[in-house]
């Protein structure tokens, strides 16, 4: 049985809102992760919260790189 939440979660609501939660977090890490020398396209796997948790630690211990040293 499908309840009004569940509707609007698989509706055109419900994708509209991940897209817009999937710009929201893949923008800032595309532009970030060159600077610690990793691939811009590993930004993809961010909407995923335990590879951005990754992707943080991983660029918050980096010594090479970082917005100071640019």
């Amino acid at each position: 049985m499908m309840h009004y939440g569940d509707a609007f979660m698989w509706g055109g609501g419900g994708w509209l809102m991940f897209l817009v939660f999937a710009v929201l977090v893949i923008v800032p890490f595309w532009r970030l992760l060159p600077r610690f020398g990793i691939p811009a396209w590993v930004a993809i796997f961010a909407i995923f919260p335990l590879v951005a948790l990754i992707l943080l630690w991983i660029m918050a211990f980096r010594d090479e790189a970082g917005p100071r040293g640019n």
